[in-house]
């Protein structure tokens, strides 16, 4: 115990976690569904069982990632929205209040790093994933490989974009705030050099 009090914030240990149940939830279901894949692909030949399997992990990926370990982990979250009139579909982007805002706090570095690792890594091993069938001539088996790429692509574009999108409204935020703070420090100096 007193190795994980002297190690430093950000190092890959679940243990440093803030939320270490949802970190270990989050990269349970990600590694859960590249290894089933991986073991049918390489132990079996029953192509429906794992088809079926890896499908409700890449669900149960796509949901807990976007609901629930995105707004614990790094204060992310996304959905969609679709226009009932026009048929337009947006999405819709939320953070949690920045540290320096009210009701904010500080994003755990070791929960960052793990999701961001994590969000990343995973498309790029489906991709690795998809060479190895292609090498294999396992066509059947790229089916699988494009709907995990789907749902991961698209959990990391939102989120990447989710981030940006927090990032420049704190910015926003901040300029808002210092520009209210010259204006009231500009208000008082020149009340003062007109009350003289």
């Amino acid at each position: 115990m007193a190795d994980i009090e002297n190690q430093s914030t950000g190092q890959l240990n679940w243990r440093l976690s803030a939320h270490p149940i949802t970190l270990v939830t989050f990269l349970s279901f990600r590694i859960a569904s590249l290894l089933v894949y991986l073991l049918g692909l390489i132990f079996t030949e029953n192509y429906v069982l794992i088809f079926i399997i890896t499908i409700l992990l890449l669900a149960a990926d796509f949901y807990y990632l976007k609901n629930i370990a995105g707004r614990r982990l790094v204060g992310l979250r996304w959905w969609n929205e679709v226009n009932a009139q026009s048929g337009d579909s947006t999405w819709v982007f939320e953070s949690a209040p920045q540290p320096n805002e009210p009701g904010g706090k500080l994003v755990n570095a070791t929960d960052k790093r793990f999701f961001w690792l994590a969000l990343y890594c995973q498309p790029a091993l489906w991709v690795a994933l998809a060479i190895v069938a292609i090498v294999k001539f396992a066509f059947i088996w790229l089916t699988l490989v494009v709907i995990a790429l789907v749902l991961t692509i698209t959990n990391t574009l939102a989120f990447s974009r989710c981030d940006k999108f927090s990032q420049a409204s704190g910015l926003v935020g901040s300029g808002l705030y210092s520009a209210s703070l010259a204006r009231n420090v500009g208000g008082a100096l020149m009340s003062r050099f007109f009350n003289r």
